[in-house]
């Protein structure tokens, strides 16, 4: 089969893309023919070593994939031809969706909704399960509560941005100027330019009582106005900026009774990603969960996809054809 894949970690340069033996899959498995992939910035980051996870070489990248399950073992739980997802690939151990067949453990698969385009779901499988983690299963929401999301014109901003409004929450966002038509079409209430340095006051207006979710996506984390802000109880959820540094105002937060939550979906358990899974499909199947993209490329191009992400400046997702 063909597979794009790195034989030791690196740049984007490290990227091959050739022949390697279709793998078997074992009782609990399904190896799955894949039909639509898309680039994670997580990807660049296990592809790199920023984000340690054990890598067996031939490493092959990537970590969504939607398909037709080829073959399965007995005990996966699925049947050879049904459509499926997952995104959970690529960690752990586990090698990666960018291949033309890949191996996929049956509790991290899950079944595409009927009528749902494969296309229309790759580009939300990652960004929309992260959000559905961090809304429902990381932060304590109840309907009506207000949530800010700093970065809502990126991917996992602005599926938080559609999930929180589909469950009633009352949404915030910040992003750039060019950004805030799709914030507002994704159901945020208010929408903030981020350069704009009246916009904690602004904030403020819109959100009188205050915010009970601060969830920064831009990877900036400037904490300095979060305090005032916040409801008493809030939490401050840290998912983005793996490079950062921020100064934290621990003295203002932990009078104020504030979490601070660190959370990347990769540490989530099967469970919790099966649990997030049926969020996202709910939301493909009712048409509530969208995303912008960026660039289709085929599978011999995925060397230029990463170039293509780590220069950043795109406003969407990288899908990637494995036919191609």
């Amino acid at each position: 089969m063909r597979a794009a894949y790195v034989r030791g970690l690196g740049g984007p340069d490290a990227i091959e893309v050739g022949e390697l033996p279709v793998p078997d899959p074992g009782p609990t498995e399904a190896l799955v023919r894949a039909e639509a992939l898309a680039v994670d910035r997580v990807d660049a980051f296990v592809r790199s070593g920023a984000y340690r996870t054990p890598t067996p070489f031939p490493f092959v990248i990537g970590r969504d994939v939607v398909g037709v399950v080829e073959q399965a073992g007995e005990g996966s739980g699925f049947a050879e031809g049904e459509r499926v997802w997952s995104n959970s690939l690529g960690h752990g151990g586990r090698q990666g969706s960018f291949a033309q067949f890949c191996l996929v453990p049956g509790e991290r698969l899950y079944r595409l909704p009927e009528g749902v385009d494969p296309w229309s779901a790759v580009g939300v499988l990652h960004t929309g399960a992260t959000a559905a983690l961090g809304l429902f299963r990381r932060a304590r929401l109840r309907p009506g509560d207000t949530v800010f999301i700093a970065g809502a014109g990126g991917g996992v901003g602005s599926a938080a941005v559609q999930l929180a409004a589909a469950a009633g929450l009352r949404v915030l966002a910040s992003c750039s100027g060019q950004d805030a038509g799709w914030c507002r079409s994704c159901g945020a209430g208010t929408v903030l330019d981020y350069r704009d340095p009246e916009m904690p006051a602004r904030l403020a207006l819109a959100a009188p009582e205050g915010i009970d979710l601060w969830w920064d996506q831009s990877g900036r984390q400037d904490l300095d106005a979060a305090p005032g802000l916040l409801r008493t109880g809030a939490t401050v959820l840290v998912t983005a900026g793996i490079a950062a540094w921020a100064r934290i105002p621990l003295g203002a937060l932990y009078t104020k009774d504030v979490r601070l939550v660190g959370f990347a979906i990769s540490n989530a358990s099967a469970a919790e990603l099966a649990d997030a899974a049926l969020v996202v499909n709910r939301a493909l199947s009712a048409d509530r969960l969208r995303f912008r993209t960026a660039a289709t490329l085929g599978l011999s191009e995925s060397r230029h996809a990463h170039e293509l992400l780590e220069a950043g400046g795109l406003k969407g997702r990288i899908l990637i054809d494995p036919s191609v």
